[in-house]
């Protein structure tokens, strides 16, 4: 399984009504919460070791599973 599928995976088990895998605007759109960021990143830490700074929590980054991966992979601490 790839890294997009094992993401979209855990963000199914935080959000099931939401559609990551084609969603663009999470955030900006309301899809998704302070609360489901807090577990976002959580997942992100878990799954790739990647440690979000306070001040990278900005919508762009968490608008799509593929600004959430880019974002994962800059702070990844493999």
């Amino acid at each position: 399984m790839d890294e997009k599928q094992t993401l979209l995976n855990a963000l199914r088990e935080i959000r099931d009504d939401v559609d990551f895998a084609h969603e663009t605007a999470l955030v900006e759109d309301g899809l998704i919460d302070s609360l489901d960021l807090t577990q976002i990143i959580a997942v992100l830490d878990e799954l790739f070791s990647a440690h979000i700074p306070a001040g990278e929590i900005e919508p762009e980054n968490f608008n799509s599973v593929d600004a959430m991966l880019a974002l994962a992979h800059h702070y990844q601490t493999l």
